[in-house]
């Protein structure tokens, strides 16, 4: 689990987002038990160590607009787990990134407005709460903006949103003292992972940034897509 995290925290470093993508299988394969806390206590954790080095981009009114949804869907993503298949809800989360990347690949370029911020928060926040892996509904939509606002806008709203998910699910009684933990002794590989996404950025085109993250929000999808189809 620790080069898991080791990796994730540094492809997240680079783009924005990553860490849940290579965490959460890996920590499935170990004991699904520990899925959602354990990544989403390190989820929330990891955005402080992003914006100790840089805060400056940060699309505030972006954020004003997703949060207030991400927090109905972290609502929605407890009943979910309480109440729904985990096995239907990862499927069609899964589906709805892979459609939306194909989608944003070429042809189509979803605006960046009240409306789709206040969509992709409903969304991240369902999927985050109930998979883990909550990233790609608003990364999807920042994919063409600087690589420092993508970065920096991400780690803001993984932060308050995985705090949010540990705090919906704390009211619904389903967080375990072991497990934050675990979490806590896992959290100093993630210093190194952002040490060595700074090393490496230098040899990240500004141009390959794009590409780079609809590849982590497609190959999350189809992780989280084989993770649930095969197990």
């Amino acid at each position: 689990m620790a080069l898991a995290l080791l990796a994730g925290a540094t492809v997240q470093s680079l783009v924005g987002l990553g860490l849940g993508l290579v965490a959460a299988p890996v920590v499935a394969l170990v004991d699904p038990g520990l899925l959602p806390e354990v990544t989403l206590w390190l989820a929330c954790t990891y955005p402080v160590v992003t914006l100790a080095t840089e805060r400056s981009g940060i699309d505030w009114d972006g954020l004003a607009w997703s949060m207030p949804t991400r927090v109905v869907g972290t609502v929605l993503g407890v009943a979910a787990v309480a109440y729904l298949s985990s096995r239907l809800l990862a499927v069609v989360v899964a589906v709805m990134v892979l459609v939306a990347v194909a989608l944003t690949w070429r042809a189509v370029r979803i605006p960046l407005n009240r409306g789709t911020l206040m969509t992709a928060g409903l969304v991240s926040g369902l999927s985050g709460t109930a998979t883990s892996i909550g990233g790609p509904p608003l990364a999807i939509l920042y994919q063409h903006r600087p690589p420092q606002q993508i970065r920096t806008t991400m780690a803001v709203y993984f932060g308050v949103g995985a705090a949010l998910s540990l705090v919906g699910l704390g009211i619904a009684g389903q967080l375990e003292m072991d497990r934050f933990l675990l979490a806590l002794a896992l959290s100093p590989v993630l210093l190194l992972g952002a040490w060595l996404g700074v090393v490496l950025r230098p040899r990240l085109p500004e141009a390959r940034v794009r590409p780079a993250v609809l590849l982590v929000c497609a190959t999350s999808a189809a992780v989280l897509l084989v993770r649930t189809l095969v197990g």
